[in-house]
């Protein structure tokens, strides 16, 4: 199986298409392994011309999981709150490091990066802290760390800080309830859903690693002034039916970043459900497209 390796963490990864082909790096959201975006998808975006690179983030997966520290999420929120710094045993500063580790692996010095949800707050910490290993950023039903941008609905916010599960049948429960508020209405399929949430459980399990996902969240504050200052191509993408992250976020993204642009996926919420595939597809490659063409003639 192949890894990278950033200081004494392994970063699992998997690649699909040709490798002499541009490089489009798929960063998942909280808690979310490489499989969410499954092999039919990444097929999709190599179609189009892309070598995809699917990977599972720190402390979920097949990666390193900080086992050796008990979760504290309610500290790290009241110290962020009160203003303080919490200690944490890694930031979106160190995920976004770890996408840096999987392009030195492949070989690939400049990727195209598409972050969803909390993925889209790596990519924009690679925009911000490492723009030349950037062709384009796209950044998908995500925000910008300002607390009054990007808010949950008190719904969605009680299910996702709710209790987490405990065994396979809570996992799939778990995973079903949470789509069923912030999920694009009338487009979950929730037979295949349960079928994925099962294979997630069978794969890797661990509540206290996707705890600590929201712990970095949690402690990474604003990143507004360091939008401000991208000058890589970016794209945001939001749907308008997310009850999670509401579309505020990005509309606060797309209006920091100098010359982004903003599309509002009708219909969508906090998911990615095969309806909306081809759509998705179209948007990214041909910003992706758009970006490497401006950047041939400068």
């Amino acid at each position: 199986m192949p890894f990278a390796t950033n200081g004494a963490v392994q970063i699992y990864y998997e690649t699909f298409g040709d490798p002499s082909d541009p490089t489009l790096v798929l960063v998942n959201g909280l808690g979310s392994q490489c499989i969410n975006y499954r092999r039919e998808w990444c097929e999709r975006f190599v179609a189009q011309g892309y070598q995809v690179v699917r990977m599972d983030n720190r402390d979920v997966g097949l990666s390193t999981h900080f086992s050796d520290v008990a979760p504290d999420v309610a500290g790290v929120v009241a110290a962020a709150t009160n203003g303080g710094r919490a200690s944490v045993p890694y930031g979106i500063s160190d995920m976004a490091a770890d996408i840096l580790a999987v392009l030195d692996a492949i070989g690939v010095d400049r990727a195209h990066v598409m972050g969803v949800s909390m993925g889209g707050m790596i990519a924009q910490t690679l925009a911000i802290e490492h723009p030349e290993r950037l062709r384009s950023m796209t950044s998908v039903m995500s925000t910008t760390g300002e607390p009054e941008f990007g808010q949950s609905s008190p719904e969605a916010g009680a299910r996702l800080f709710g209790p987490p599960a405990s065994d396979r049948a809570s996992a799939i429960a778990n995973h079903l309830a949470g789509l069923r508020i912030w999920g694009s209405p009338g487009k979950v399929d929730e037979d295949a859903q349960a079928r994925f949430a099962g294979e997630a459980f069978d794969r890797a399990f661990d509540p206290d690693g996707v705890a600590r996902q929201v712990m970095a969240i949690a402690s990474g504050g604003s990143r507004a002034a360091g939008l401000r200052a991208v000058r890589v191509p970016t794209l945001v993408l939001h749907g308008s039916a997310d009850t999670l992250i509401e579309p505020s976020g990005g509309e606060r993204t797309a209006e920091l970043v100098p010359g982004a642009r903003y599309v509002v996926i009708e219909g969508m919420g906090h998911d990615y459900p095969t309806g909306y595939w081809d759509e998705l597809v179209e948007l990214v490659t041909g910003h992706a497209a758009a970006a490497d063409a401006l950047q041939a003639t400068t």
